[in-house]
Parts: structure tokens; C-alpha cells; sequence
């Protein structure tokens, strides 16, 4: 004797059925990200991950998945773990960014020649 189990359906389509960013929304989020990732400092440096050089790549996909690949200033941080929780946390609070995933690459190496003039003057490296 079997008996037959009814299931539910389960509906794979996107979460929403915005179309993808115009050229003017990317722009608009191409600021408020660097706005937000400006928030976040290494708490060892006095200047920001951006000015500093550490965000090597920044990406809005068509579906609103903002995509960032950053690095540390050395492997061994003792926030490695934390930092891209902070940059997804900043970010996430861009309007109409779905979703934020951050990446931590460690090619290229970071060095000192990836910093600003700002975070130069910032820490007296002239």
C-alpha cells in the first residue's frame, strides 16, 4: 500500500523582476559605494580601506548583486575576518543593492604604491 505525498511548489524565479541597473542607477551606486566604503577604516591606520587602496574591484551585476574584491594591507590583519563583514555591512545600505558579497584576494599583493595622495598626506608619506 503506498500513499502519495502532495508537495508544494517551489518558484526559483528571481526576487524581483526590476530590470537591471540603467547607466545613471550605476552611476548614482558607484558614489554611494565609494561614500560607504569610506566609512571603514583598518582600525590600526588612520584613513580609510579606500583611500588606502584596498578595494581592488567594485561590481553592480544585473541584478542588483554588488560584487567587491578587496585586500588587506598584510595577510596577517587581526581583522581579516572582520573587514569584509564591515564593507558588506556599509555597502548592503546602498539603495537598491540586493544583496553584497565581498571577496578577499590577496593578488595582487597590496603595497603602499596602491595608497591616495589623501591617505599620504593623511599619514605623512612624502
Amino acid at each position: 500500500m503506498t500513499t502519495e505525498t502532495k508537495r508544494d511548489v517551489i518558484d526559483v524565479a528571481p526576487i524581483s523582476d526590476r530590470p537591471k541597473p540603467s547607466d545613471t542607477e550605476i552611476e548614482r551606486v558607484t558614489a554611494e559605494v565609494i561614500t560607504q566604503i569610506k566609512t571603514v577604516f583598518d582600525p590600526e591606520i588612520p584613513v580609510d580601506i579606500y583611500e588606502l587602496g584596498l578595494i581592488y574591484k567594485v561590481a553592480l551585476e544585473d541584478d542588483w548583486t554588488l560584487k567587491v574584491d578587496m585586500t588587506l594591507t598584510a595577510p596577517g590583519c587581526p581583522v581579516a575576518g572582520e573587514m569584509p563583514v564591515w564593507v558588506q555591512e556599509a555597502c548592503i545600505m546602498i539603495d537598491g543593492v540586493d544583496k553584497v558579497e565581498v571577496d578577499m584576494v590577496f593578488d595582487p599583493p597590496w603595497t603602499p604604491d596602491l595608497m591616495s595622495d589623501e591617505a599620504r598626506l593623511e599619514l605623512n608619506m612624502f
